[in-house]
């Protein structure tokens, strides 16, 4: 009987697990990088703004290296290490852009005025606690190319962003810079704010306005195949539990016939003690 309690206190507690890894909130982090290879004189040639669930909270100039804290979230985190570690590496990603735009830029395009390269790394926790990154890029606001950084794949959604995809793809270096920032610093950057954020982002108000640009969502492939996942554990887990009692309850079945049935096999099988016992008489 204790094998049997214990034994399904296991299984509740391992039930308990399953779903409690799905109770976190999801939140997204999300860096809008604007490269102008001709900006005015009072213009940044790099400008980056950073957004935590669509809320702005820094916007930083590549070339002076001076940031602009947009909301208290700003203000809140500014003296943590990982703060720091995310000025420097937003400067090299500018850097990168800046330098590979005269071999992204359309052919097409280049005797029709300048362009300007827009792009988007977000990195974001689902609410199973689940987290992915991606990029867009594109020119003078028109989204063009897609970048999956969970799985390297890179997808063209406008014929501008054609030319960029076959220079970044057969370039092993940007790729897989692009992968580093996102899925590496991007989500180490998300971990250590959030320890600050969650509590001020539950009693912000929602965004009014949504960014321009497209706001990645996970696949629904990973939500359907978590639900089955989850579904087939619990039915796995139901039917152990099942087969237990069934088995416990036979047991029982079978001790109690037993014990029913001794009395009429002792008498069958073993004679009276006493009559086994003869006496001899005194001549």
């Amino acid at each position: 009987m204790g094998d049997s309690k214990s034994s399904l206190g296991f299984l509740v507690l391992l039930v308990i697990v399953l779903f409690s890894g799905t109770s976190s909130d999801p939140h997204s982090l999300s860096y809008n990088f604007t490269i102008d290879p001709w900006p005015r004189d009072d213009q940044p040639w790099c400008e980056v703004q950073g957004e935590v669930d669509q809320k702005v909270f820094l916007s930083y100039d590549c070339g002076t290296a001076k940031i602009k804290y947009m909301s208290p979230l700003g203000e809140e985190v500014k003296s943590m290490s990982a703060w720091e570690a995310q000025t420097v590496t937003l400067r090299d990603t500018g850097d990168l852009l800046q330098g590979q735009m005269p071999d992204v830029t359309p052919e097409k395009h280049t005797d029709k005025g300048p362009l300007t390269l827009q792009a988007r790394m977000t990195c974001w926790r689902e609410d199973n606690g689940h987290t992915s990154a991606s990029w867009e890029f594109g020119f003078n606001g028109q989204l063009c190319l897609l970048f999956d950084s969970e799985n390297g794949h890179w997808t063209v959604v406008y014929p501008g962003g054609r030319q960029m995809k076959e220079k970044w793809e057969n370039d092993r270096a940007v790729t897989d810079f692009f992968r580093t920032v996102s899925m590496g610093d991007c989500r180490a950057w998300l971990q250590a704010f959030l320890v600050h954020w969650e509590k001020m982002l539950k009693s912000l108000a929602p965004p009014t306005t949504v960014p321009t640009a497209v706001q990645p969502t996970a696949p629904a492939n990973n939500h359907i195949t978590e639900i089955i996942v989850v579904v087939l554990a619990v039915f796995v887990i139901i039917s152990i539990v099942a087969l237990i009692l069934c088995m416990k309850r036979r047991r029982c079945s079978q001790e109690v016939r037993q014990v029913r049935c001794w009395p009429e096999d002792s008498v069958s099988a073993w004679p009276p003690l006493f009559s086994c016992i003869h006496f001899r008489g005194k001549r």
